[in-house]
């Protein structure tokens, strides 16, 4: 009998830019359908931060040149705009390789609203990096001209951050799981989710934030009761000591041995850590729940038990 999964797709899923999205989702869809053809039912959820930044510098441009025709697009609208496009090569993609393997199966994007506290204290100490990397010099041009606040990023240049508030819950969760029962395959909570905090009445209004898409994908994969959540990186297994000579793989964990390594310091803030504490949580959430950390292509394997990092009670 076939789980039901959601799965955190990385940013080497999706590529950079335009071109490499259109053939980095070529293989993505490949390593998901292989997951359903083995009679899964998948949720996907991914990142955005090489995209929505994109978009908001190219709107920021379109403003500047054309200051009496556009007005400045908020972060939130961005994101909008990141799900959109990007859900539609992933769900274009997997709707062939699925076809393809003579697999007749519905594929749609859902456009995610995910619910964020306006007096988290993310928004007073911006961490989420977004957009490309810059060097020293333009990084330093954005911070005078649009008072953007940018960090150094892995020795790689610097990127501009921005709020990341953790998610509370999924607007659209109900819409999605009856799509789900249905038997579609869901792209939903695209690069985290849209930011949304409730106002007045039903209102809901977007916050100028990027949501981390491995804690968001975590309560959407609560929300849906799932059965596994797999979080996919640039690494086939997490582990200690990351690039020592005393390096240390890691197979399998609980939550209490891996809250043990996160309190010892073992990784790296905005890159390894967020995607163990996403998967210690929804490990923790229900009894029978598990979380896999690995690579694209080893997904298929990770859930038959041959590799990644496996987060479990």
């Amino acid at each position: 009998m076939g789980k039901r999964i959601v799965i955190a797709l990385g940013g080497n899923a999706l590529g950079n830019n335009l071109p490499e999205q259109m053939l980095a989702v070529k293989q993505t869809a490949k390593a998901i359908a292989g997951l359903i053809e083995d009679g899964n039912q998948v949720i996907l959820s991914h990142g955005n931060g090489p995209q929505v930044g994109m978009i908001q510098k190219a709107m920021a441009e379109l403003t500047r040149s054309d200051a009496e025709r556009y007005i400045p697009c908020p972060l939130s609208v961005c994101v909008a705009m990141s799900q959109g496009y990007i859900g539609y090569d992933l769900q274009n993609a997997l709707r062939e390789e699925l076809l393809d393997r003579g697999i007749q199966k519905g594929v749609a994007t859902v456009l995610t609203q995910v619910e964020v506290d306006p007096a988290d204290p993310a928004f007073q100490h911006p961490t989420k990096p977004i957009g490309a990397f810059m060097t020293r010099e333009e990084a330093e041009k954005l911070v005078a001209e649009r008072d953007y606040q940018v960090i150094e990023d892995a020795g790689r240049g610097y990127r501009r951050v921005v709020a990341s508030p953790k998610p509370r819950s999924i607007v659209e969760i109900q819409s999605i799981r009856d799509m789900v029962e249905a038997g579609l395959v869901v792209v939903a909570c695209g690069g985290g989710g849209i930011p949304v905090f409730r106002t007045e009445g039903h209102h809901l209004k977007g916050a100028a934030a990027v949501i981390d898409k491995d804690f968001a994908s975590c309560v959407l994969a609560q929300q849906l009761e799932a059965d596994t959540l797999i979080i996919l990186t640039a690494v086939e297994k997490a582990a200690v000591n990351f690039g020592r000579p005393n390096q240390k793989w890691l197979d399998r964990l609980t939550p209490e041995e891996a809250e043990v390594y996160i309190s010892e310091g073992h990784f790296a803030p905005g890159s390894m850590l967020p995607k163990v504490q996403a998967a210690v949580e929804f490990a923790q959430s229900a009894p029978g729940r598990s979380a896999l950390i690995t690579l694209l292509e080893k997904a298929r394997d990770g859930v038959a038990g041959k590799t990644g990092t496996v987060i479990a009670m």
